[in-house]
């Protein structure tokens, strides 16, 4: 269909970043999320989030508001991301872009993974 998809980790992602944000090419990282039309985020908030990763995930959120798509998949429920986020403001700023412009599905019944794995009997 023409659409340049991304798909990461989101721990991962924050690391690429933070390591990009010592060499000196943060800004050009960022600009290359901007030349995708689907970003998609795994596992996000597995881990609670430092400054770093705070601040990655504002510019990231920011930059593609209301022109690119994100999604976001979560084990973790909505209702404790602003804890997980952490710092009352940035994490107003960061779910008000996300949850306020999104559509929400949520998934139940078992996981598809267990499907995959084979089981010697």
């Amino acid at each position: 269909m023409g659409r340049k998809v991304l798909y990461t980790n989101t721990a991962r992602l924050f690391t690429r970043f933070k390591l990009s944000k010592s060499d000196g090419t943060y800004i050009k990282e960022l600009n290359k999320l901007q030349k995708v039309d689907l970003l998609i985020l795994d596992d996000f908030g597995l881990q609670a989030f430092d400054n770093h990763a705070r601040e990655i995930l504002m510019d990231v959120i920011d930059d593609r508001y209301n022109k690119f798509s994100t999604i976001v998949s979560s084990q973790i429920p909505v209702s404790v991301w602003y804890d997980i986020i952490g710092e009352g403001t940035i994490a107003d700023a960061i779910l008000d872009r996300i949850v306020n412009s999104s559509h929400r599905i949520d998934l139940k019944g078992e996981s598809l993974r267990k499907g995959i794995l084979k089981t010697e009997s």
